[in-house]
């Protein structure tokens, strides 16, 4: 069964999310506080995290940095500041989606249905996947697991989280092309929801980061001005 994390201080928002999941099929696991959701997080598996932004304790952002440093399960979050949006989903945090408050319930609950949908096709997938065509010429290509959701160069792995994962595999599928911002987040949202072109910028400078650790010597993630990103080996 599909298990849930509801990370929310208030508890009659955290109880109907929980029911309205159940609806759906969902187990859940209600905590009310940053240091207990910690806790928990790293003791048990989950399939989704629905992670409050404000939280006694430990706030949602600290909980969302610290959980990218051993998962990339993933996470919604929920806020009511417009203005964190393009940290929770960029580079500082790594959040794959959010809900602003006040929100519907059935709103959230298809953002987790869509998100659950991508995981299930990752896992359907090979594990394993040159991340350009067969016939390019290069053997010394990273590899991208989908499985795992990791970058790979001989022994040097980097953990992506899942938005990370879409860019670069998007790019990478697409050795020398130009992608723009606009065609990018379209492989990053599924769903074509509005978000700011910072929020692609920021995504690419931390994959960026992650690819400059498996291969100092190499720029292979490039923006060009005015139409958007490449990849070049």
């Amino acid at each position: 069964m599909i298990r849930i994390a509801i990370v929310e201080d208030e508890i009659k928002i955290a109880e109907l999310i929980r029911d309205y999941l159940r609806r759906e099929g969902y187990e859940s696991v209600l905590v009310h506080d940053g240091d207990a959701a910690m806790a928990l997080l790293r003791t048990e598996r989950f399939d989704l995290v629905i992670l409050d932004l404000m939280l006694p304790g430990r706030d949602g952002m600290a909980i969302c940095r610290e959980l990218r440093s051993f998962s990339t399960v993933p996470v919604i979050m929920l806020t009511a500041r417009v203005e964190e949006v393009d940290r929770l989903l960029g580079l500082e945090l790594g959040a794959d989606d959010y809900v602003l408050k006040p929100f519907s319930v059935r709103e959230l609950v298809a953002r987790v249905r869509a998100q659950l949908r991508r995981v299930q096709q990752w896992g359907a997938a090979p594990g394993l996947l040159s991340a350009v065509p067969a016939d390019a010429a290069h053997s010394d290509l990273p590899e991208l697991d989908e499985h795992r959701m990791e970058v790979r160069l001989g022994p040097a792995v980097e953990t992506l989280t899942p938005v990370e994962f879409r860019l670069l595999r998007a790019l990478m599928h697409r050795p020398g092309q130009i992608l723009s911002r606009a065609q990018l987040l379209d492989a990053l949202y599924l769903d074509h929801r509005v978000v700011s072109d910072r929020t692609v910028d920021s995504h690419v400078k931390n994959v960026r980061k992650k690819l400059a650790n498996l291969a100092p010597e190499r720029d292979c993630l490039n923006s060009v001005y005015g139409l958007g990103y490449r990849f070049e080996w």
